[in-house]
Order: structure tokens, then sequence, then C-alpha cells
């Protein structure tokens, strides 16, 4: 099944993103290790921020290639 809702590491808590650029602001879910290395690798290379918060994950899409990021 492509666009999979499943964390790539389901022993781990997902997380809600917020990622805000300029005038545009999305939502994700991620497991918390894809999501630290998300924050890290955005805040290098991209204008914008990134919010992380626990829970309140039901509905929103994964991380795109959420899987690369599960190493730095």
């Amino acid at each position: 099944m492509s666009g999979s809702r499943r964390s790539p590491c389901p022993g781990e808590p997902d997380v809600r993103l917020t990622v805000q650029l300029t005038d545009v602001r999305v939502y994700f879910a991620a497991c918390l290790t894809a999501a630290l290395v998300f924050v890290c690798e955005f805040a290098a290379r991209r204008p914008g921020s990134v919010t992380v918060r626990p829970g309140h994950c039901t509905g929103l899409p994964r991380l795109p290639a959420e899987r690369l990021y599960l190493q730095p």
C-alpha cells in the first residue's frame, strides 16, 4: 500500500510536525526518530520552521519519505 499510515518504528511514539514555509503551513505525523532527523536537516537547508509536539496525530498524513529520516 503506497502512502502507508503505519509508522516505520511502531515501538516509538508518533509526534505531530508543523512545518511553516513563509505563507504555507503543513502538518504531518512522524515517529520520533524521523521527526528529530527531519528537524535537523530542515533547519540546515531551508528557511522556515518546524514545531514538534506529542500526540494528536490521528488523521494526519505521514511525513513524506519518513523512512529516509530514520538515520542522520
